[in-house]
């Protein structure tokens, strides 16, 4: 995940969005020639997030993100790789901004509790 203060793209010119963008659109395509890429993509600022928290019974739902911060997830890969320090390099070559962050999480693995996802199980029998 990739975490930073939003903003910054307000004044930028659609000359100056596509140089930036073609960092990431050559970290990208390194990640799919390394076999490493699943999936991956940029979110709308937190502004548009609509959050839903459960309350007891209830859910409720309100507007805006679910932490008062600056500093926002941007966006995400998720990749496959074989430990953390191959993940890590990964998270190094990431062009995020100066002052922005990389995080770098393990998925869960629920097949390890005897549970198969409904998704999973989809995939196995097709």
């Amino acid at each position: 995940m990739f975490i930073g203060e939003e903003g910054g793209w307000d004044d930028v010119s659609p000359e100056e969005m596509q140089e930036g963008m073609k960092l990431w659109g050559d970290f990208e395509q390194a990640l799919v020639d390394s076999g490493a890429y699943i999936a991956g993509e940029g979110l709308q600022p937190s502004a548009t997030a609509t959050t839903v928290r459960r309350d007891g019974d209830e859910r409720i739902v309100t507007d805006g993100p679910f932490a008062e911060t600056k500093e926002q997830v941007g966006g995400f890969y998720l990749i496959d790789v074989e430990n953390l320090d191959e993940a890590l390099e990964w998270a190094k070559k990431v062009p995020v901004g100066d002052g922005q962050s990389t995080e770098v999480r393990p998925v869960m693995n629920y097949e390890e509790f005897g549970y198969q996802s409904p998704a999973e199980a989809a995939k196995s029998t097709s």
